[in-house]
Formats: structure tokens, sequence, C-alpha cells
């Protein structure tokens, strides 16, 4: 019987430590970050430009911004959670060729951007980038584009302000969801930092919300992109376009979602 008990202890010894080590290290999970040095320059092609912005609480945030001919308004695009504009920038020209800005911002500690990591902070910055956006561009030819971890901060900022439109590609509706689907064994509402209860926050949506998921998403459930679905509010134009085949970084390859960005931004 000793065996048992001893055996049961180095069962719970080994999840609490499995916790603790989540709890410490979860950021590196989150954030896939990679840094770019402050002289770097990109090769994108023009017209772009970096613009800086420096916070409240001492951040130095970076972003590029890509000029259309004739703009016809603005893409503020928060990316995904792996890598930075460097790699993301090459996404832009799609939105560029439909006649749109776009203003693609590094969250904090991403690319040149630096500062202390907080959700609060994460967000406050993303307003931050829809006050420049609306240097550009009158808020109602602002459209706000959140993919996947930049759902976590378009939706949040939609909520707080009132752009012509909110498109979110293969989002969450809190990424205790998509821990689940990780690890679906740890406490994550005692643990979890950085919930980004994008559900919470799309039931203050007023503008019109376009949600795109594949089904074999195997990062963000497609459940957990119903579930957001299902928060917005009924008096709000919405819609869920379904990608049968679609997985987490796939979506741009299928017809249909260049028949949607004719649709709603041609």
């Amino acid at each position: 019987m000793a065996w048992l008990w001893a055996a049961l202890g180095i069962v719970v010894l080994a999840y609490a430590g499995t916790c603790l080590f989540y709890a410490i290290f979860q950021e590196r999970f989150i954030f896939i970050r990679f840094r770019t040095a402050k002289g770097y320059k990109y090769t994108f092609p023009p017209p772009f430009e970096e613009r800086y912005l420096t916070t409240s609480d001492g951040a130095r945030l970076h972003a590029l911004y890509f000029k259309a001919k004739g703009s016809r308004g603005v893409v503020l695009y928060f990316h995904g959670n792996t890598g930075s504009v460097r790699r993301w920038g090459k996404y832009a020209p799609r939105f560029v060729r439909l006649g749109y800005d776009v203003l693609m911002p590094d969250p904090r500690g991403y690319g040149k951007s630096r500062g202390p990591l907080s959700q609060q902070a994460l967000i406050d910055d993303a307003n931050a980038w829809y006050e420049e956006a609306k240097t550009i561009h009158p808020e109602e030819r602002i459209v706000l584009l959140g993919r996947s971890l930049g759902s976590g901060l378009a939706t949040p900022v939609a909520m707080q302000h009132k752009p012509r439109m909110l498109i979110l590609e293969t989002p969450f509706a809190n990424l205790y969801d998509v821990a689940m689907n990780y690890l679906p064994i740890l406490p994550y509402r005692l643990l979890l930092r950085y919930p980004f209860r994008n559900d919470k926050a799309m039931k203050r949506v007023t503008c019109p919300v376009y949600i795109l998921h594949g089904k074999f998403d195997a990062v963000v459930p497609y459940a957990s992109a119903l579930k957001l679905y299902a928060a917005v509010p009924s008096e709000v134009h919405r819609e869920m376009i379904t990608f049968p085949k679609g997985h987490h970084s796939d979506l741009p390859r299928f017809p249909r979602y260049q028949r949607f960005l004719q649709r709603v931004l041609g």
C-alpha cells in the first residue's frame, strides 16, 4: 500500500510542477517573439514607411505603414503570435491592391517594438495604433483585422471604437479554449494571465463582424470561433465564413477567401 501512496505523491508533485512551470513560462508559449535590430531595413515593395509610438509607460512601439495609390481607407492589421512584421508584411499587398493602406504594428517584444508585457498593455497599445490610424483616415474608413492572436487585440479595440468593420481570421472566443486544445489537464482559469476574452468584448461591438475559420484548424478550435460568432449582438451585421478544408494558416489559398475580400473591401 505504501508504494501506492508514493506513486500518488509523485503524480501530485509532477502535476504541481507542471502547473508551476506553465504559470512562470506561459509567455514563451503564447508569444513566439522574434526581435529585429533597430537598424534593420525592410525590403517590401514600396511605398511603405516605418512608424513609431511611445506610450505613457515608456514602451517604444513600431509598425509598418503601406500606402495605396488613391487610398480608400486603411486596414489596421494585428498579426498572429509567431514572427514580426518582417514576416507578416508580405500580406499587406493583397489589401494595397484593393486600394487600402495597411498599418501593421508589432506588439511589445516583437520586431522593433519594446516594452514590458501584460495583457492590458497590449490592448492599450492596440488602441494607440487605432488613434494613429485615425490620423491617416476618418474612423468610418478604418478596417480592423485580427489574425489568430491578433483577434485578441482587434476585438477589444472594435468594442471601444466605431470602425467600418471588424474582420477576424482564425480567431478564438478566449485563450482558455486554445490552451485546453493543447493540454486540457491544467487549471488555466487559475494560471492564465492572458485570457483575451474576445467573447466578452464582442458583446459590445457595434460594427459589422466577419469571422473566417477553417474546420481543420488544429491551433484554434473551430468550435471556439463559433462561440465567438454567437457572442456578436443580434442587431449587428455578422457573417461566419467557414472553410470546410481550411487549417490555421492556409485560408488565403482558397478562392473563397479572395472573393470575400473583393466583396467586403472591393
